[in-house]
């Protein structure tokens, strides 16, 4: 798995994690409790945070990765390099099928995923790897 992240700096990837990490702190989960901090690089080399937005109502609730994502959009990106997920558990959650299926809409299969726990330990995955035979973009004809 080491080659899907060659294309990052070692300074990436730590600007990456520690953005990430320190997302969580952003995190409104009253009811949970479970913080999640997300960060994306983009391929002009912008760093865009995201972080859960909960409700009284759960279902209403918004995952870091889909905020992250969100605003990365919002503010006109459209080439993603990388996203780290941040969470105070171990081992390191991975995103939700809500996520993926999300993610998968501006990634590509061979994009990573750097899942960091408690401790700041990460694994490594790719949206192919978590998200296999996706539906997206490219199964419409236009």
């Amino acid at each position: 798995m080491a080659s899907t992240a060659d294309h990052l700096s070692a300074q990436e990837l730590e600007t990456l994690s520690s953005k990430a990490i320190a997302a969580k702190a952003t995190a409104y989960c009253p009811y949970s409790k479970f913080r999640v901090g997300a960060c994306i690089l983009t391929q002009s080399g912008e760093y865009v945070q995201g972080a859960n937005v909960e409700n009284a109502s759960y279902p209403v609730g918004t995952c870091a990765e889909r905020v992250a994502f969100g605003n990365a959009i919002v503010a006109g990106h459209r080439e993603f390099k990388a996203i780290a997920v941040a969470t105070d558990i171990k081992p390191a959650a991975s995103p939700c099928g809500m996520c993926r299926q999300f993610m998968s809409e501006f990634t590509t299969p061979s994009f990573p995923i750097f899942m960091y726990d408690g401790e700041g330990n990460y694994s490594l995955t790719t949206m192919g790897e978590l998200l296999p035979h996706s539906f997206g973009p490219k199964d419409f004809s236009h």
